[in-house]
């Protein structure tokens, strides 16, 4: 017996960008490091990052400032402002 609409779990971490207005500059942290940057939104599976910058677990930058970032919530360790 079909509902019509199929049932896709969200993952728990979205809940977590829910008090985060467009623009917030966020900590997104990932098993390798995390990025800083302005929160773009949630789209596709992914947290989008604008001019964000990839640091490592103690902090140093790893790389250049980029544009966007799209980092799949399945990889998100934590989310801090």
């Amino acid at each position: 017996m079909g509902f019509g609409v199929p049932f896709v779990p969200v993952p728990p971490i979205v809940a977590l960008f829910d008090t985060y207005p467009i623009g917030a500059t966020l900590r997104i942290g990932m098993d390798a490091g995390f990025w800083r940057g302005q929160f773009g939104g949630i789209q596709d599976g992914v947290a989008l990052l604008t001019n964000a910058l990839l640091h490592s677990n103690l902090g140093t930058p790893i790389d250049g400032l980029r544009p966007v970032v799209r980092i799949p919530i399945r990889s998100i360790t934590f989310v801090s402002q």
